[in-house]
C-alpha cells in the first residue's frame, strides 16, 4: 500500500514537473526588428541623435523596399555591422550581386529620410 502511495506521488510530480516544462517552453526569441536595432544603434551612436530610431526606420522602410530576402539580409547585415547602408558581394548569391546597385538606387529616399528626418518616415 505504502508503495502504491509513493509511486502515485512519483507520478504526480512527474506530471506536474512536465506541466511546468511545457509551460516554460515557449522561450521568446528575439524579434528580428529588435535584435536589428540593438546591433545597430551603437553604430549610429555619435552619429545621430536618436540611433535607435534611426534603426528602426532603416529596419522598417529602407529594408522593406527591397523584395528580395537575400538582398534584404544582406542589407540589414551591412547597417548593423557598419552603421550604414551596405552590401557585400560575398553576402549574396553570384546570380544576384548585379542587383546590388539597383537595390540602393530603391533604398535611396528612405535612407535619407530615415538618416536626416526619422520622424517623418
Amino acid at each position: 500500500m505504502i508503495v502504491r502511495f509513493c509511486a502515485a506521488a512519483f507520478v504526480s510530480v512527474l506530471t506536474i514537473n512536465a506541466v511546468q516544462a511545457q509551460v516554460r517552453a515557449p522561450s521568446r526569441l528575439p524579434d528580428p526588428r529588435t535584435e536589428f536595432v540593438r546591433q545597430c544603434a551603437p553604430r549610429m551612436l555619435g552619429r545621430w541623435e536618436h540611433p535607435e530610431e534611426v534603426c528602426g526606420c532603416l529596419h522598417d522602410h529602407a529594408a522593406a523596399a527591397v523584395e528580395d530576402r537575400d538582398l534584404r539580409e544582406a542589407l540589414l547585415r551591412g547597417i548593423s555591422e557598419t552603421g550604414v547602408p551596405t552590401i557585400e558581394t560575398d553576402w549574396v548569391p553570384a546570380s544576384k550581386q548585379g542587383e546590388i546597385g539597383p537595390t540602393f538606387t530603391k533604398i535611396a529616399k528612405p535612407t535619407l529620410q530615415c538618416m536626416f528626418d526619422p520622424a517623418k518616415q
